[in-house]
């Protein structure tokens, strides 16, 4: 039972700070961390050690899956080439760089300084993520801070794995199996990845059944990680070319009414889960560090040394690497603040502690390897977190609110002005009854005048002024909550039944959010 109310406990502390988070508009998974740390500092606090089985098979699952529907097809083609350079080179520039300053600095030994070099070579596609949602990048710079952070696991995860065989066996390591366990672990997952999607897809256009839709949607990452990881390969790589593939075709096989229902239940188990995995990340490092030896208590330089190390071998990477890709661009004068952009953003977070946590607990020095993870971790999403959106603001990549405004209005003329053709074209039939097609002229009509209003007001033409269809909405939400209030009266006297509130209540919800959305 005691565990049982610590995990509840977690549950709403986590919900609470992230519900704060998002009111004051700062980053969530940094205030988690530090919200963690807070917590885990106060006495009688009890002590919490993480389970990799749990961050492995529960919580990365379906973080990693919404992270790659997210993914778009086109965007993600155009920035194929640098994301596969960042997740190979990058992670072998970085692993080697951390191991060598781990080796030189810290009392490991060369062996486990490959271990924690190996560990946080690779930027975290759940942090990522959760810190990019607040950011207006350009599509592309964005696509790639997020493809780069979801494909250089496979390579990560070889290099973790030759780097635990050595420091277990102390033998040299073999760098032409690793080559080919590269290949079978990227590879293999690519494949069972894809696989899982087509099987799903087929089953998805079979099926509407909101409720059977939704179970589908959220065994599908289990099931993609689950046998990947049978098969010997990686369930990272599977995940991710599931959801990359299932997001990009996921409007053609349900219904409007399915696609809502699961971006609403998506959307709880996500922050429920981000919440949750952040909060341990901080509430697990004072518990780590009281098993330390008397020898390490300089952990936290060592940990602010790697951190460091880290950022330099990024910003080493990345700012040749954008200069080229610029230049083949016609960009004649390099511009600096993309790389130092991306720089930033490489935090680290679940994936690299999940594989902390699984070295063999027969190493000696594997305390000290969780610590200066755990602490790594912290220190970007706390240091790196906090100021991105101070950085990207000052870099002047963002792309202003009235870019998305103009962007969005111009979209929505363009809707609305298919639709009134398409009218046309189905007003020639006499099988149509003029009233009908009035009603829905007037509907279309009002849209377009809304968006043609706010594409010109976006564009500096005019001043933004209350539109017809802005005053439909209020009025209508005026009357749905008149009309609410007679549904409830009329079931308080006994007039309706119970099931004929309930269909009727939702309804007018359904109607309320659709002018919300509008």
């Amino acid at each position: 039972m005691r565990s049982v109310g610590t995990v509840l406990a977690l549950v709403v502390l986590a919900t609470l700070v992230a519900t704060f988070a998002r009111r004051w508009r700062i980053p969530a998974p940094s205030l988690l961390v530090v919200a963690g740390l807070a917590v885990a500092l106060l006495p009688g606090t009890p002590e919490i050690r993480i389970s990799p089985e749990i961050i492995g098979l529960v919580v990365l699952p379906p973080l990693l899956y919404a992270s790659a529907e997210e993914m778009s097809w086109r965007e993600l083609r155009a920035v194929w080439k640098p994301v596969g350079v960042l997740s190979i080179g990058l992670v072998l520039a970085s692993a080697a760089a951390v191991g060598a300053v781990a080796s030189l600095i810290t009392p490991l030994s060369w062996q486990m300084a490959l271990v924690v070099g190996a560990v946080l070579a690779s930027t975290d596609p759940v942090a990522v993520t959760a810190l990019g949602r607040r950011l207006a990048l350009p599509p592309k710079v964005q696509v790639l801070v997020q493809a780069e952070s979801l494909f250089n696991d496979a390579t990560s995860l070889v290099l973790f794995r030759v780097a635990v065989s050595v420091a277990v066996a102390s033998a040299a390591a073999s760098w032409g199996s690793a080559a080919g366990e590269f290949a079978l672990l990227a590879g293999g997952g690519t494949v069972i990845g894809a696989a899982v999607a087509g099987v799903v897809a087929l089953i998805r256009r079979r099926t509407e059944d909101p409720v059977l839709e939704t179970v589908i949607a959220l065994v599908t990452p289990y099931a993609a990680y689950v046998l990947a990881e049978a098969a010997h390969t990686s369930g990272v790589t599977s995940v991710v070319v599931a959801g990359v593939v299932l997001g990009g075709t996921g409007d053609r096989l349900t219904s409007a009414r399915i696609r809502l229902q699961l971006h609403a239940v998506y959307g709880t188990v996500v922050f429920l889960l981000e919440s949750v995995v952040f909060s341990l990340i901080g509430l697990a490092l004072p518990a780590q560090v009281q098993a330390l030896s008397d020898g390490d208590k300089a952990w936290p330089l060592y940990a602010l040394a790697i951190a460091a190390t880290l950022i330099a071998v990024r910003l080493l990477w990345l700012a040749p690497l954008s200069a080229v890709v610029q230049r083949k661009g016609g960009i004649g004068r390099t511009n600096w603040r993309v790389p130092v952009v991306l720089t930033w953003a490489g935090t680290r977070g679940v994936v690299p502690l999940a594989a902390a946590l699984s070295v063999p607990e027969s190493l000696a020095q594997r305390p000290l390897v969780l610590v200066l993870t755990t602490s790594v971790v912290v220190v970007t999403l706390v240091v790196q977190g906090f100021t991105l959106a101070s950085v990207v603001r000052r870099s002047g990549i963002a792309l202003e609110p009235d870019h998305t405004e103009r962007e969005e209005a111009a979209a929505r003329c363009s809707l609305a002005g298919a639709g009134l053709s398409r009218l046309d074209d189905i007003s020639e039939l006499e099988a149509v009854p003029d009233v009908v097609v009035d009603r829905l002229r007037r509907g279309l009509t009002a849209r377009l005048e809304d968006a043609t209003d706010r594409l010109s007001a976006a564009n500096g033409d005019t001043t933004p002024s209350e539109s017809a269809d802005l005053t439909y909405r209020q009025l209508r939400r005026d009357l749905i909550t008149v009309e609410a209030t007679e549904l409830q009266r009329l079931y308080d006297e006994h007039e309706i039944s119970d099931t004929t509130r309930r269909r009727l209540q939702r309804s007018l919800d359904l109607e309320e959010a659709r002018l919300s959305d509008a």
